[in-house]
């Protein structure tokens, strides 16, 4: 029952489906190079063919002519020819109609010594098969071979006196089909490691993105408990500060201390769920711009000629906008690094009135050393960052051939904090 449920689905399965040739894709290695004006006509080649192919049918037609009725010689080639230019819209179909016409162009080309196929019949039958074993895929190419089989028994035995050429049909129709199939497979299989190739790097990225997020929220978890703590602290040594405070005051201290105390708690108790196993909290605090110096001197170290440009009046800035802009150029300079070896780099960094505003540019390549291939991924996280405090980004290549990253980082007025020792 599966067994001819397949031949079922392949040959008797909608056989008359309007099924069009759709234009093939312009962008393959042969026909991406070209010219313009003339791949707008390529998209046509694949229908081009199956016309040269009936016109081929009908030239073997008239060359195989001889005495006798001119125009049976015309349908002997007329025939196979529609059964060719049908491939274009009803494939399976296609097939049908040049199998049980087989015997009509036999008849009406009266050359007994070609039975059953003449010689525009075993073309174009051939060609049949082979574009519907093109259109549909392996299965149907194996049972139209199998049909045409059991056709070429059938007219062997009972017209096996007459001298059929079933022989040659199978052996030629299965070299064709076999060519067919193993071209078939092999473009399923690139289009199906080009899909895999799309779907895995599409899952790196969402992998790496939240990498990169959880990175961040370990960084800014270190930040945000140390602001609560503090709170916390300050909330509670309040009270001592003041002589005599009312109840009321005392109570508000109290409440602001454990609002601080449960915030801190469940900070650190959804952080433990995108911290891994191997996780260290750091010792050290985490970094800030004053911290910049020794990055530049450390990349300095490893071979990279750096230069720090600072405009505007230097103040502090929030944690969480210091320590991210000192990631940035971190990893800026990283890349610098890595696709630019021995390329000079600098760094600006300037303070404006609406935040903090950072560009790390460097030029092209030079020297001996090749530059590391990169997936990207550094450019991921600098717009996790920078998309987190609701800044602005570019990273493109320069006019000179280097790489240039600007970042602005905006500081609400309420988030800047005047510079030490000063007065508000």
């Amino acid at each position: 029952m599966d067994l001819f449920g397949g031949m079922r689905q392949a040959l008797f399965h909608d056989a008359l489906a309007y099924r069009p040739l759709p234009p093939r894709d312009t962008y393959g290695p042969l026909s991406g190079r070209l010219p313009e004006r003339i791949r707008g006509y390529a998209v046509w080649s694949r229908h081009a063919l199956v016309v040269s192919a009936a016109l081929i049918a009908l030239l073997l037609a008239a060359g195989s002519g001889g005495v006798g009725n001119d125009l049976a010689y015309v349908l002997t080639g007329f025939i196979p020819a529609v059964a060719i230019l049908m491939t274009l819209a009803r494939p399976v179909g296609a097939y049908w109609f040049s199998l049980l016409s087989t015997p009509v162009t036999g008849a009406l080309g009266n050359s007994w010594d070609g039975w059953p196929w003449g010689p525009a019949a075993f073309f174009g039958h051939i060609v049949v098969m082979v574009v519907v074993a093109a259109r549909t895929g392996p299965r149907t190419a194996l049972w139209m071979w199998l049909g045409t089989g059991a056709y070429s028994v059938a007219a062997e035995v009972f017209l096996g006196g007459l001298g059929t050429n079933a022989p040659q049909m199978l052996f030629f129709s299965a070299l064709a089909l076999l060519i067919t199939t193993v071209v078939h497979v092999r473009r399923e299989a690139q289009r199906e490691v080009t899909v895999q190739r799309t779907v895995t790097a599409m899952e790196r990225d969402k992998r790496t993105l939240l990498e990169e997020r959880t990175t961040i929220a370990r960084e800014l978890h270190d930040v945000v408990a140390h602001h609560m703590s503090v709170v916390a602290i300050q909330a509670e040594a309040a009270p001592y500060r003041v002589e005599n405070p009312p109840p009321e005051l005392e109570q508000a201290f109290v409440t602001i201390r454990e609002n601080a105390v449960s915030a801190l708690t469940e900070l650190r108790r959804v952080l433990g769920v995108v911290r891994a196993e191997d996780y260290e909290a750091p010792d050290a605090p985490q970094p800030t711009l004053a911290d910049l110096d020794r990055l530049l001197d450390n990349v300095r170290d490893a071979g990279l000629t750096v230069d720090k440009v600072v405009t505007g009046a230097v103040r502090e800035l929030p944690q969480g906008v210091e320590l991210s802009a000192y990631r940035i150029v971190q990893e800026a300079l990283s890349n610098s690094l890595r696709h630019a070896p021995g390329a000079p780099a600098r760094v600006e960094v300037g303070y404006v009135l609406g935040g903090l505003g950072l560009r790390v540019v460097n030029g092209p390549a030079t020297g001996l050393v090749k530059p590391s291939p990169g997936a990207g991924h550094g450019i991921t996280g600098m717009r996790e960052r920078v998309t987190m405090l609701n800044g602005e980004m570019t990273a493109e290549p320069t006019a000179e051939g280097g790489y240039e990253v600007t970042v602005f980082l905006p500081v609400p007025l309420a988030d800047r904090l005047e510079p030490a020792g000063e007065d508000a």
